[in-house]
């Protein structure tokens, strides 16, 4: 399940890109007893071995959606993906239970694909990140008569994404509670135009990938919640390298076309990596 990172600058809860950094799992069914889970790698130490792991959670739901009563299951969990940097990793989490459970259930009985996208958006909460993880690539997600919908496109080849991640953990919940209730039309109508600019500039245009990644609506607000994250952005944009926050932080995503960066960066508590787009989404082998 590869990581995701969301709204890439103006495309607030809407745009995601899936990134090849990937967590693995391994789901089997077992004849008896409670369900087991085994996690090795990020958050090992962390997370529920039990019922409570979102993995179990979101397979369980799955049996639940497609009527069928849940078996004993053991779950096997190979983390990479860095949990609460803006990474996707609860959406990967969601999406891997999700199809892991209808790799079990088959055919006739798995629901199908627009009921797993609606599913796993429920579940997490982030529509981009967990269609990105699905589908792979660029996605543009909606909800249209309380459903979740997405469309996939394909990543002009000459973009290449670099993370860099922070060593400190943020949560999407109390960056999102900075906030405002209200914006001003003239940030609204700026931020839209940037938004549907930057779909352009990720297919069809890079050279336009610094202008379409700048942002008035959230961005700007979440700034006190890492104020690290922030002067690394800003230092790229005024090195003209396209640089965005990564979904909620605090990892930071530059969408460069394969130049080396400059010299000077504020990186310090922060991991550079370059990561290709993942194009393939969630795989499942049986």
């Amino acid at each position: 399940m590869p990581a995701t990172s969301a709204n890439l600058g103006p495309g607030f809860d809407s745009l995601g890109l899936a990134l090849g950094l990937h967590d693995e799992v391994e789901l089997a069914e077992l004849e008896d007893g409670p369900s087991t889970v085994e996690v090795h790698g990020e958050g090992s130490g962390r997370v529920p071995r039990d019922e409570r792991h979102l993995v179990l959670k979101a397979a369980c739901a799955t049996y639940d959606l497609a009527g069928v009563d849940r078996p004993s299951l053991h779950l096997t969990c190979h983390n990479v993906i860095p949990h609460s940097r803006g990474l996707g990793s609860s959406a990967s989490a969601a999406v891997a239970g999700i199809v892991a459970a209808c790799g079990l259930l088959g055919p006739g009985k798995a629901p199908d694909d627009e009921a797993v996208l609606d599913l796993a958006a429920r579940f997490d909460g982030h529509a981009d990140n967990v269609a990105a993880c699905l589908y792979g690539g660029l996605v543009v997600t909606w909800c249209s008569g309380g459903s979740y919908r997405a469309a996939h496109l394909e990543p002009h080849p000459d973009v290449v994404p670099v993370a860099f991640v922070s060593e400190h953990s943020s949560s999407t919940e109390a960056t999102r509670g900075l906030l405002p209730d209200r914006v001003p039309h003239s940030d609204a109508a700026f931020t839209a135009s940037r938004s549907a600019l930057v779909v352009h500039a990720l297919t069809r245009a890079p050279h336009l990938l610094l202008p379409a990644t700048e942002d008035r609506l959230h961005q700007p607000y979440r700034r006190p919640a890492y104020p690290a994250t922030a002067a690394l952005v800003d230092a790229l944009r005024a090195a003209e390298i396209p640089a965005v926050v990564s979904g909620a932080g605090p990892t930071v995503l530059a969408l460069t076309t394969g130049e080396a960066l400059p010299d000077g960066l504020p990186t310090s508590g922060f991991d550079v990596v370059r990561l290709p787009i993942d194009t393939a989404g969630a795989v499942v082998e049986t």
